[in-house]
């Protein structure tokens, strides 16, 4: 009788991840996958199903990592509004290791390149941050109750303000600004918000 192949999903996961967030869904073959992660094709195929399938347990993967970002910032009710504001962007964009902050964001860069593939992937990415979009507004509204949102400014415009500069500065991460610039824009943009 033949064994299972033993492995490490959390491992395989995570090299997989990482192949997808570096070269994007198109560049990254199966032959790439199969090199990054160590499996073979049966196992890949037997324990993950299709590139497609692979791909999405991915995106979930980096969902706990998003996830974490939030449990320590928005959704951290001893910090206030601002405060939790300004830790997200601290956690998710300058506090992340410089080998991640160069690959930008998975889900940004899939978004971009999802127009070529499956509509489920895309809905799938979208909704991880539209997931981000309500920690944000959550916070926000609580900003606007305490009158601590500049006037005439609705908590809805500054969630879109705060994820457009997101974004934006998982772009520019990948196109080579280091830390320090990232929580610079971060930090302007927070404070045209503020009251």
């Amino acid at each position: 009788m033949a064994r299972p192949v033993e492995f490490d999903e959390a491992k395989v996961l995570t090299s997989a991840m990482e192949q997808f967030w570096k070269e994007g869904y198109e560049a990254s073959s199966v032959q790439k996958l199969l090199d990054c992660t160590g499996i073979n094709r049966g196992t890949l195929y037997n324990s993950f199903g299709d590139k497609d399938t692979f791909f999405k347990s991915c995106i979930d993967q980096y969902s706990n990592i998003i996830e974490k970002h939030l449990d320590a910032s928005l959704k951290n009710e001893k910090l206030g509004p601002w405060e939790s504001i300004s830790a997200y962007f601290t956690e998710s964009v300058a506090g992340v290791s410089n080998r991640h902050r160069a690959m930008g964001c998975l889900l940004v860069n899939s978004l971009c390149e999802s127009i070529n593939y499956d509509r489920d992937v895309k809905r799938t990415v979208r909704g991880v941050l539209a997931g981000i979009r309500k920690a944000m507004l959550v916070r926000l509204k609580e900003a606007q109750k305490k009158g601590k949102l500049k006037k005439g400014v609705s908590a809805e415009t500054a969630a879109d303000v705060l994820m457009n500069m997101m974004l934006g500065l998982r772009v520019n991460s990948r196109d080579g600004k280091n830390a320090r610039q990232l929580q610079d824009l971060a930090k302007f943009t927070i404070n045209t918000l503020k009251k």
